[in-house]
C-alpha cells in the first residue's frame, strides 16, 4: 500500500508532530469527506510500500525521513506568487533551497516539483508564468527531472477564495482558452527542457502534454531500488495515479491559497492546525 500525505493538507509543513505519532502508534484514522465512520490505515513497517508527501516546506519534517520505515517521493510546491495569492507559503528561494537538500541526501528521483496549480491574473499574466518557471528551472537543474502543472481549477471554494482575495488587493482573475493554455504548456516545457526538467500534465483533458502520475509507483521503486507494484486508480478522468490511501483532512491547512481547492474557510484552517493535538487519531 501506498500512504498519500496529503493532498487534502500540507502535512509536513504543519503535522509532522502528528505523524511522527502515527507512526509510533502503527495505524491512523481518516475522516471519511462524505460522512460516515473513519477508516483506519495500517502504518506498521511491512505495511506501507511507499510515502508521498504533498507539500510547500518540508523543512519541520526533514529530521523524520531518514527513520521512515518506507521509501518515500516528495511532491514540492514551488512557485513565487505574490502574497495577496500564498498568504504563509515560504518565499521560493528557500524551496528551491530545501528541495536541493532533499536531492542531495535522497537523490534527485525522490523530488518531484510541482509548478501548480497556474493562475492567469492580471499580477500574474503568462509571461510572469514564463519569467518564473525559467528562474526556478535553472535553480533546480539537477535537483529534479520533473515539473508538474496544471491550471486552476474554476471550483465552487476556489472561486469564493480567489473573490475574496481580490476583494483585499484588487486583481482581475482569467480563465484562458484551451488555446492559451496549450501554448503556455509548451512554452513552459520547452523552458523547463533546457534545464533537464521534463514536463507532466495533472489531470488536464485536452492539454496536450505528457500526463503526470502524481502517486508514482515506479518513481517510487527506482527510490527503492525494488519492485513497488500498485495498479493504477485515478482520482478523477484523467488521472494516472497508482492506488493509495490519503490520511489528510480538508480544511486544516493554514497556508492560506487564494486558490485552494481543500480549504473552505481560512479561519476555521488556521485554527484546526493551532489546535490539533499530536495525540488524537485522526487529523
Amino acid at each position: 500500500m501506498i500512504v498519500s500525505a496529503s493532498y487534502r493538507t500540507d502535512i509536513p509543513a504543519f503535522y509532522g508532530d502528528w505523524f511522527a505519532g502515527r507512526l509510533v502508534a502503527g495505524f491512523a484514522e481518516v475522516r471519511n469527506p462524505y460522512g460516515g465512520p473513519p477508516g483506519r490505515i495500517d502504518l506498521r513497517p511491512g505495511a506501507v510500500d511507499g510515502f508521498v508527501f504533498w507539500t510547500r516546506n518540508i523543512a519541520p519534517m526533514a529530521p523524520l525521513l531518514p527513520e521512515l520505515p518506507a521509501p518515500f517521493v516528495v511532491q514540492y510546491t514551488a512557485i513565487g506568487y505574490p502574497r495577496v495569492l500564498d498568504e504563509r507559503v515560504p518565499d521560493w528561494e528557500a524551496s528551491v533551497a530545501r528541495m536541493r537538500a532533499l536531492a542531495d541526501r535522497f537523490g534527485p528521483r525522490a523530488v518531484v516539483w510541482r509548478y501548480d496549480p497556474i493562475v492567469i491574473t492580471s499580477l500574474t499574466p503568462p509571461d510572469w508564468h514564463r519569467r518564473q518557471v525559467a528562474m526556478l528551472a535553472r535553480a533546480l537543474e539537477g535537483a529534479t527531472d520533473e515539473v508538474c502543472i496544471s491550471f486552476v481549477e474554476p471550483y465552487r471554494k476556489t472561486r469564493r477564495n480567489l473573490g475574496r482575495a481580490a476583494e483585499a488587493a484588487p486583481f482581475d482573475w482569467i480563465e484562458p482558452d484551451p488555446d492559451q493554455k496549450q501554448k503556455l504548456a509548451d512554452e513552459l516545457a520547452e523552458i523547463a527542457g533546457r534545464h533537464r526538467i521534463g514536463l507532466t500534465a495533472c489531470t488536464q483533458p485536452g492539454l496536450d502534454a505528457p500526463p503526470a502520475a502524481c502517486i508514482d509507483a515506479t518513481r517510487l521503486s527506482g527510490v527503492a531500488r525494488r519492485d513497488i507494484a500498485a495498479r493504477q486508480k485515478g482520482n478523477r478522468p484523467g488521472c494516472l495515479c497508482a492506488e493509495s490511501r490519503d490520511i489528510g483532512a480538508y480544511d486544516t491547512c493554514p497556508h492560506g491559497c487564494a486558490y485552494c481547492y481543500a480549504v473552505n474557510d481560512r479561519a476555521r484552517a488556521v485554527a484546526a492546525w493551532k489546535n490539533h493535538d499530536a495525540r488524537t487519531e485522526t487529523l
